[in-house]
């Protein structure tokens, strides 16, 4: 069993009674067991009705989705109802790499997200409603700003008639180094309906980790902003706009948005926009003409620039949003994120099923933590997306978000779902979860930049366990592999997907010959895409995220995920953040575990903590787990997605220089691997002597 969830646990959260009726994934069931060949073996239970769903999403991929574009009502041209219409394999038996999805199809992403299809589940077509709230723009650095639908196609128009007459043409690139509001959304989608490909970094990259992206697609249009405001303080970007732009010999034309102060020698968003323009008459592409390209982390080398494409992106999201989340025209999502991050193409996606975004630019715990929480009283948020560092952080500090929302004469009433994602949620989360707000489903995901989705995640008719994630996705074969690549549950394995799923991505840009794209994904299994995950499904078929295969531990043979060591961790109070790397001994030995501890404010890393972490991790998981060092450390590394940097540290202590292993300009804190390095010149070249190990 995964740690911190035993055979006793029980699940915190389970689907309603009426949930095959009241959620879409239920009535999508129906309506695939009528008219695309599902076959229901049990139609009223829901446990049965769930597994028959993902047997065959995983195994009939055509008629699968096939029913979930008629169900959503995609505009698909031509007709998505023939066969071999969504999907033409790729050469070998499992269709990867090289799987085409709707083949001959012409669409246009941002024309979807505008003009949202019309959903079995919709008949009224209420999601084309043009006086809707769409956009709802909350920042620290300025006042509110919010669109309706009718508001957002006039700006997407007349951005794209500026664009077109910048000389973006159909294949151009345009970037944008800008934050989470409005102005973004209408850019991208602009760009979109182009048939331009868009790349985003946030404005908090300093300019080394943007030019290492951007160079690399060789934009012609760049977007910027001045700086912005996080929190209590003001960050000027504009020598960083300077330094990006001296070093993109394409860009022919900079555009500053006007937030957070003025940037020299560039063209105004707002004197581009103004007058008027002719509606939007999106350009319609192949399926898989690029849309959008994303950046893995850069925290070792140069980030991967993986592309995805218009049909790809589209299937994925339609079945996400409309069935995963059960989002539709009443709902309306709060997920903090930045433009670098995947989830942001998420939370714009919502536009799809005709819901509403809420973009918030800023500090997210400003003044203080419950400021999510009200803002998501305040705007009637249905699925708010929260980092597990973030709920953790809530719990230690005792806030109540229901009292929160109270504070500002609201309430959490229209709360449905709770998403998060980006690292593990320790079992104590959701029990807070469950018990600060009753009755709202934890959505807990793991997936990422690769496929800009999930790969396994809860849905309506998934239980929520203590500590783990729900299942894999509708439209997934995940599963754990063994070194021999044999599935195995109930015990660590190499996340695998043994079938193709729409946004797996078109290639890497730079790669016209698919070699580093094969590599990367299909390295280790011909035909397997190999996530990079640890991780460990149980019979039930929940699963738990043990962290990334790169950074697992292997003491004497035998493999420790790194997420377990952190969910223990977490529970010690005297603890603010923690680190852990384990050296390989060359000669076959156990090699030595190391963890380093950065205390809470005021606190050392003393003898009575070290001996508590030994004995928590020893009876909590097993001897194996209990390092052979805890050492203090003033701050953890972390890139700026939040995610731990243990394969860099690791590099350092093995002797790397930090400037091979990571780009400064991608940390959270660009001097946070200083005492790594430092510790690195002094320590001896002997494995240290145990703490508390007990074997």
């Amino acid at each position: 069993m995964s740690a911190g969830s035993p055979a006793t646990a029980r699940p915190v959260w389970t689907p309603p009674a009426d949930v095959l009726t009241a959620s879409r994934i239920g009535r999508f069931a129906t309506y695939a067991a009528a008219h695309h060949g599902l076959v229901l073996r049990r139609p009223g239970d829901v446990a049965a009705v769930r597994a028959d769903l993902q047997a065959w999403s995983t195994t009939d991929l055509e008629a699968f989705w096939r029913a979930v574009a008629s169900f959503q009502g995609l505009r698909i041209d031509p007709a998505s109802t023939t066969p071999g219409s969504i999907l033409e394999p790729g050469p070998g038996p499992t269709g990867m790499p090289g799987a085409r999805w709707l083949p001959g199809a012409t669409l246009n992403y941002a024309d979807q997200l505008l003009h949202p299809p019309r959903a079995v589940d919709d008949p009224e077509h209420r999601a084309e409603r043009p006086d809707r709230v769409v956009l709802l723009g909350r920042s620290q650095t300025r006042d509110d700003l919010d669109l309706t639908l009718a508001d957002l196609r006039t700006e997407v128009a007349r951005a794209a008639q500026a664009l077109r007459a910048l000389g973006v043409r159909r294949g151009d690139r345009v970037a944008a180094y800008l934050p989470n509001i409005p102005e973004t959304v209408v850019a991208f989608l602009a760009t979109a309906s182009l048939g331009a490909v868009w790349a985003s970094c946030a404005l908090e990259f300093g300019p080394r980790a943007v030019i290492d992206r951007f160079a690399q697609i060789e934009p012609t249009v760049l977007l910027v902003a001045g700086g912005y405001r996080y929190g209590g303080r003001h960050h000027d970007r504009r020598d960083h706009v300077a330094a990006i732009r001296a070093e993109l010999p394409t860009v022919r034309s900079v555009i500053d948005v006007g937030y957070g102060g003025a940037v020299p020698d560039s063209l105004g968003w707002r004197d581009l926009l103004d007058g008027d323009a002719a509606p939007l008459v999106a350009e319609q592409v192949p399926a898989d003409h690029p849309l959008v390209v994303l950046f893995s982390s850069g925290t070792t080398g140069l980030p991967k620039a993986i592309v995805h494409g218009h049909g790809g992106l589209l299937l994925e999201q339609a079945k996400s949003h409309g069935l995963l989340w059960d989002l539709g025209p009443d709902d309306r999502m709060l997920w903090y994120s930045t433009t670098a991050w995947m989830m942001w193409n998420a939370l714009v996606a919502t536009l799809l099923v005709g819901g509403s975004i809420v973009l918030l630019d800023g500090d997210p715990g400003h003044p203080d933590l419950g400021h999510q929480w009200r803002l998501a009283a305040r705007t009637r948020t249905t699925l708010m997306g929260a980092s597990p560092g973030f709920l953790t952080a809530c719990r230690r500090a005792g806030v109540h978000p229901v009292e929160e929302a109270r504070a500002v004469g609201g309430d959490l009433d229209a709360l449905r779902v709770l998403g998060s994602a980006g690292a593990p949620l320790a079992p104590e989360g959701y029990t807070w979860v469950a018990e600060e707000l009753p009755g709202v489903q934890l959505a807990v995901g793991s997936g990422g930049t690769d496929v800009c989705s999930g790969l396994v995640q809860g849905d309506p008719l998934l239980p929520v366990w203590p500590g783990e994630i729900s299942g894999a996705a509708l439209g997934v074969a995940a599963a754990a592999w063994d070194d021999e690549g044999r599935p195995v549950v109930g015990a660590l394995g190499e996340l695998v997907v043994t079938a193709p799923m729409p946004s797996m991505p078109l290639g890497l840009w730079g790669d016209p010959d698919g070699a580093r794209l094969r590599a990367t994904y299909f390295d280790r299994w011909p035909g397997i895409w190999r996530h990079g995950d640890w991780i460990r499904f149980e019979e039930r078929g929940s699963c738990h995220v043990a962290g990334r295969s790169d950074a697992t531990l292997n003491r004497g043979g035998v493999r420790l995920g790194t997420a377990e060591l952190y969910g223990v961790l977490e529970t010690v109070p005297q603890i603010a953040d923690s680190l852990v790397v384990h050296l390989e001994d060359p000669e076959g030995g156990n090699g030595e575990l190391l963890l380093f501890v950065q205390p809470g404010p005021g606190l050392t890393v003393d003898d009575a903590l070290r001996q508590e972490i030994a004995a928590r991790l020893r009876s909590e998981l097993s001897p194996r787990h209990v390092p052979d060092a805890v050492l203090e450390v003033p701050v953890v590394p972390r890139n700026l997605t939040g995610k731990r940097l243990e394969l860099p540290v690791k590099r350092i202590l093995q002797g790397a220089e930090p400037d091979a292993v990571a780009s400064r300009d991608a940390l959270a804190d660009p001097d946070s691997l200083a005492p790594y390095v430092a510790l690195a010149a002094q320590r001896p070249s002997r494995t240290a002597t145990p703490i508390g190990a007990g074997r």
